[in-house]
């Protein structure tokens, strides 16, 4: 049986906490640390120094926010026999070496938001010394929640983030300025909304299960000469279409992860 030590238990240590728990995991071998956490069946400390001191953990999950993990982390070292597996946006290997330990086992993760709806997708690197089943007991946790996918380059990890991490937040945007246009034209805002809504998640979902590419459904809905090609010839300019944009905006988050990491 697997020992957990979730630190952290926001909306994505709650995502995972859920997802263990519908994999079949006891809530007897999980141990939460978070200062203010409803009654989950598990155990729940408000800091450390609470947990029990013959819980011994296989895997210390640290999911509290970037900004405030190098104050957290220190009390976490005495548990060098545990693999460490961070959710933390930004903060490298190394970052967590300084604090936990040069010998310290870590895993570093990234995943995103639709792990709420078990639709995620959490990419890996794995730091020196991690073995086989260190590398499978990261795999099993974080497919709880959607899928999982490795790099061995952590300097790539900037261009995951920028992608997957924050790319929820493009189609949020997406739907919500063509609602914002459909109501330009006329449509009451209630409907224009829900269009939106549906046409985005029943597309991703369409993406989800096709066998075809992302580049093949799009001309599967473009006639040529058609109101999907008039659109797409504005979307698709090489002036300021959505292509240079996306490019962009990519950039710019790649860019302030690599200033968040320092």
């Amino acid at each position: 049986m697997t020992k957990i030590l979730l630190v952290g238990c926001g909306k994505m240590g709650s995502a995972l906490l859920s997802g263990w728990l519908d994999q079949g995991i006891a809530a007897a071998d999980m141990v939460v640390v978070e200062p203010a956490l409803p009654a989950l069946g598990v155990a729940v400390m408000a800091d450390q120094a609470a947990i029990p001191a013959g819980f011994n953990p296989d895997v210390v999950v640290l999911a509290v926010k970037p900004q405030v993990m190098a104050q957290v982390l220190p009390p976490y070292a005495r548990f060098q026999g545990a693999v460490f597996l961070s959710i933390a946006a930004g903060k490298p290997i190394d970052f967590f070496r300084t604090h936990l330990g040069p010998s310290a086992a870590i895993i570093r993760a990234m995943p995103n938001t639709p792990a709420a709806v078990r639709r995620g997708i959490t990419v890996c690197c794995a730091g020196s010394g991690i073995g086989d089943a260190q590398r499978l007991l990261a795999e099993t946790l974080l497919s709880a929640v959607g899928e999982v996918g490795w790099i061995e380059d952590e300097s790539l990890m900037d261009a995951v983030t920028a992608v997957s991490g924050s790319g929820p937040a493009y189609l949020f945007l997406l739907a919500e300025v063509m609602a914002q246009a459909g109501v330009a034209q006329g449509l009451p805002e209630d409907l224009a909304v829900r269009l939106a809504r549906a046409t985005v998640a029943g597309s991703g979902e369409l993406l989800r299960q096709s066998s075809e590419s992302a580049a093949q459904l799009r001309q599967n809905v473009t006639s040529p000469g058609g109101t999907t090609a008039a659109a797409l010839g504005v979307l698709m300019a090489d002036s300021n279409g959505l292509p240079g944009l996306m490019n962009q905006a990519v950039e710019a988050a790649v860019r302030r992860g690599r200033e968040l990491a320092g």
